[in-house]
């Protein structure tokens, strides 16, 4: 987004939830010059454009890691431009892009590139993350230092599991130099290489080949093996099972760097979701038991999961409309991650303040950003929302160009009213 000098905006009477800062109460906030400048009660400021929160929520703006657009090289699935519409209408402030675009976000030229594009094109934040390796290829290492002085914010190939243990050996080391934040998708290669949905029971009724829980295990042990013993710093992205979950709590327990995002997805859905074959419900990792979704809970109950993410990943209706083996994994999320989540709140299975640590605090402190709280100085990063406000989620309505989400004529309840990037209104319901 354009830095633009914003006017100043008062939002009095609003339930004020930080999980930063453990803040849960009614008051005001004053956004002067793109900052929060003031919280307390009755705040007065001369010429301020006024917002009466009274029975909404307000709350740090969503942070969303690894988000999968289609610009460069796929602009049919996703640009920037709509990405951020879809995002700030799902009150996420923050958009960290994988790498995996074509060409691949592999060099300091193409952190710059996406970074500028998103300034000018996107409603919201846009940061990058850079590629460990040239082209996403499985061998030699990308330009990791230089990347980060671009402003690259994390390294990951994306979907792309590094299954090389060496190669992932030498990624770790590179990148401790520099304290780089490493990302590696939990999947052997050779387990998960035939399968399209969770192994078990289920998909040998519908005859559909399993990705077994253990191939998503033994890349976690390799991981952390490699972490702890290179001192790095490494992000276990989008975990699945119950299983792998523990050895990341364990490992955390001893003072290994490890950090672990979950999808909305595999919080609030499962294998049976996938259904008569539902193609949209097709995911990578895939839908797991309902023994593995509430494991995910837990995990962000207690604060072992860092990030909740909406695993965004736009794919258009002709790599849908397939047999389900044949059809492309993936699902997009930016405009019901805050619905889906809060889906966890209204069943009870979570409270409020852990929902939004985990999609505003866990990945800002991940990522060494500055938003993600409500206090003076911050940045003026928030969404206001109804967590009451029942709605139907629509896939045609979406503002993504794909449409192919899992949540598809799902009840959901709690809803994005406005949304505030550096102090300005970029989504009003």
């Amino acid at each position: 987004m354009t830095a633009s000098k914003a006017n100043p905006v008062l939002i009095t009477g609003g339930r004020v939830v930080d999980p930063a800062s453990g803040r849960d109460e009614v008051t005001d906030v004053l956004i002067e010059n793109g900052k929060i400048s003031e919280m307390g009660t009755g705040l007065q400021s001369k010429g301020a454009e006024k917002v009466d929160a009274t029975g909404l929520t307000l709350a740090p703006g969503l942070i969303d890691v690894l988000v999968k657009t289609g610009e460069p090289g796929a602009e049919q699935r996703e640009t920037l431009r709509s990405a951020g519409a879809a995002a700030a209408a799902g009150g996420v402030t923050t958009l960290v892009i994988s790498p995996q675009s074509k060409p691949a976000i592999d060099d300091p030229a193409m952190v710059d590139f996406i970074m500028r594009r998103g300034r000018e094109r996107a409603a919201v934040n846009i940061v990058a993350a850079g590629a460990l390796t040239p082209g996403l290829s499985d061998t030699g290492l990308a330009e990791i230092g230089l990347m980060q002085e671009a402003g690259a914010v994390l390294f990951s190939n994306g979907d792309k599991a590094i299954g090389n243990a060496a190669l992932m050996r030498n990624v770790l080391t590179y990148a401790k130099g520099m304290n780089a934040l490493v990302s590696n998708r939990p999947i052997e290669p050779h387990l998960g290489a035939n399968g399209v949905m969770n192994a078990g029971d289920f998909a040998s009724r519908l005859g559909l080949g399993g990705i077994p829980a253990v191939a998503e295990l033994i890349m976690v042990q390799r991981d952390i093996a490699l972490a702890e013993t290179c001192g790095a710093r490494i992000l276990i992205d989008q975990l699945s099972t119950g299983a792998a979950l523990e050895v990341i709590r364990q490992a955390k327990a001893r003072g290994v760097q490890v950090y672990c995002s979950v999808s909305v997805h595999h919080l609030t859905l499962n294998e049976l979701d996938v259904g008569d074959y539902r193609t949209f419900a097709r995911l990578s990792p895939p839908l797991r038991s309902e023994e593995d979704r509430k494991a995910l809970v837990a995990g962000v109950i207690d604060g072992t999961i860092d990030a909740v993410v909406s695993g965004h990943d736009p794919r258009p209706a002709e790599e849908k409309r397939l047999p389900f083996a044949e059809a492309s994994p993936g699902a997009v999320g930016l405009e019901t991650l805050l619905g889906g989540a809060l889906s966890l709140v209204h069943n009870g299975e979570a409270s409020l303040m852990d929902v939004l640590r985990a999609v505003t605090a866990g990945p800002a402190q991940m990522l060494g950003f500055s938003a993600g709280q409500i206090t003076p100085g911050a940045p003026a990063d928030l969404v206001l929302f109804d967590l009451d406000k029942p709605w139907v989620c629509d896939a045609n309505k979406l503002r993504s160009k794909s449409k192919n989400t899992p949540f598809d004529g799902r009840r959901m309840q709690g809803r994005a009213m406005m949304t505030f990037v550096q102090g300005h209104c970029v989504f009003e319901a």
